[in-house]
């Protein structure tokens, strides 16, 4: 997924500030929630991205929902919303939780296979590959994509490996109409 410039921007700067303040690890598990609350709430989407509610009753309700953060988040959400750039919330979090993991380096894998796999597996699809470095701390995130129709597909950080029976199929279809 594509990350906006202006997510990046106020996550670095939201980074800057806990670094000097102390308050990353704070900061980082309220992101966590942040992300949490905006991906389960349809409906609080649908609320910060109605364009014709003024920013003032937007700061009132994430005030209300966002109440148990510390001062520093929810000055951050504040200042978002103002800018009118509630839309970018949950992006803007995500970001500041990247770049804290990444200097931490915990490495962000994400496994996409066509059925639920066991622990078992798991581990030995991790272990086969020489992208996963498995004595380090890792982040994994399994999606199930039935259409895929088998396989896997593995991506940790900017590299991928295509392990699907859909793209095995696709090259061979390929090879067939080239000769």
């Amino acid at each position: 997924m594509l990350t906006s410039k202006v997510a990046k921007r106020y996550a670095q700067g939201l980074l800057d500030f806990t670094n000097e303040s102390g308050q990353t690890a704070t900061v980082f598990s309220e992101m966590k929630d942040v992300v949490k609350i905006m991906s389960e709430s349809e409906d609080l989407n649908k609320f910060f991205f109605t364009p014709y509610i003024d920013s003032k009753k937007k700061v009132e309700v994430a005030k209300e929902i966002f109440k148990g953060l510390s001062v520093s988040s929810q000055n951050l959400i504040t200042l978002v919303i103002k800018q009118g750039r509630e839309n970018q919330l949950k992006n803007i979090a995500q970001e500041f939780i990247n770049k804290v993991e990444d200097i931490n380096g915990v490495q962000r894998i994400t496994l996409t296979t066509a059925t639920q796999l066991s622990k078992e597996n798991l581990d030995e699809i991790l272990r086969s590959t020489n992208l996963v470095n498995t004595n380090s701390n890792f982040d994994l995130k399994v999606n199930v994509k039935p259409e895929i129709l088998g396989g896997y597909i593995l991506r940790v950080g900017d590299q991928q490996v295509d392990a699907s029976v859909k793209s095995k199929l696709n090259s061979i279809k390929k090879d067939f109409q080239l000769n």
